[in-house]
């Protein structure tokens, strides 16, 4: 049976006003094994996401939705310097954590880590010379903004501080799921999450709110099976909510050409292959590479 569900769209608030689905703690625990660990990254996306940096020699790397850490973890072991930031303290504290565990391991003790927000990322965040080698915003991260004002406005200017902290020649590698099959379908494309290896989950339910006849909102209800945490105890069954903001792939587009002012280069990949409109195969997640070229 079911034992809990955890409304994450709570009133809890994280820095600058941004609106923190993980505020009451308990979703971020159970988010954490849904994600697991570094060891839990699915072998393709690990391979794939040290190539991209290393081909474009990156060096420094800044995580604007790490979380967990999870992802930025996994860097710091590859030997990237990495700064991490994130707007939920609640997530943050399982990074932090991590730090001060590996504290004696040389890149551990220089990892930064800061709550920050994409709003104010300017303010929030001193920026090193010209920027960061790379920028990563990944797992569907930048759809939990909501469009505030419905107009985009907010969407436009937390791009355009990303896109500010990516140096000249550097690179943003930016993902979200496939919405434009989920608003078609009512349903996410069938397949794996791309990044997460987890044998824990049980479901995904998905539903789309319309606000005017125009969707407004996608939210994903996880049904996952939580390990006992005592010998001989049967494991449970626990849900938590999740609402995420639609970008559809032509709009994202252009909104990242936006905010590089269109001096980038910038191509798209479906699940980590190349993507061409009209393919066969329906990707589960659309990932946005933009090297800054001025």
């Amino acid at each position: 049976m079911v034992d809990s569900v955890y409304r994450t769209r709570s009133l809890g608030v994280a820095a600058e006003g941004l609106p923190d689905q993980y505020a009451d703690g308990r979703a971020a625990r159970v988010w954490q094994l849904y994600i697991g660990d570094t060891r839990g990254r699915t072998a393709e996306y690990r391979s794939w996401l040290l190539a991209l940096l290393r081909q474009h020699r990156c060096r420094s790397v800044l995580d604007v939705a790490c979380g967990t850490g999870v992802d930025s973890i996994m860097l710091l072991e590859e030997g990237f310097q990495v700064t991490s930031v994130d707007a939920s303290d609640k997530m943050l504290k399982y990074a932090l954590k991590e730090r001060w565990e590996r504290r004696k391991e040389e890149p551990f003790d220089r990892w930064v880590i800061e709550e920050a927000n994409w709003l104010t990322l300017e303010k929030d965040l001193e920026k090193p010379g010209d920027g960061f080698d790379a920028v990563i915003c990944l797992g569907n991260s930048f759809a939990h903004l909501p469009d505030f004002k419905g107009d985009q406005s907010d969407h436009k200017l937390a791009l355009r501080n990303i896109a500010s902290m990516v140096r000249p020649g550097g690179v943003l590698v930016i993902d979200h799921r496939n919405y434009d099959h989920i608003l078609a379908t009512g349903c996410a494309p069938p397949g794996k999450n791309i990044y997460y290896k987890s044998d824990l989950t049980k479901d995904i339910t998905t539903s789309v709110l319309l606000v005017n006849n125009k969707a407004h909102m996608v939210t994903l209800d996880y049904t996952v099976q939580v390990p006992p945490t005592e010998v001989g105890a049967a494991p449970e069954l626990s849900k938590f909510r999740l609402s995420y903001y639609p970008h559809r792939l032509e709009a994202f587009t252009a909104l990242l050409k936006g905010a590089f002012q269109g001096k980038c280069q910038h191509s798209v990949l479906g699940d980590f292959q190349p993507y061409t409109p009209g393919q066969a195969h329906v990707p589960c997640y659309f990932i946005h590479v933009v090297k800054k070229t001025a």
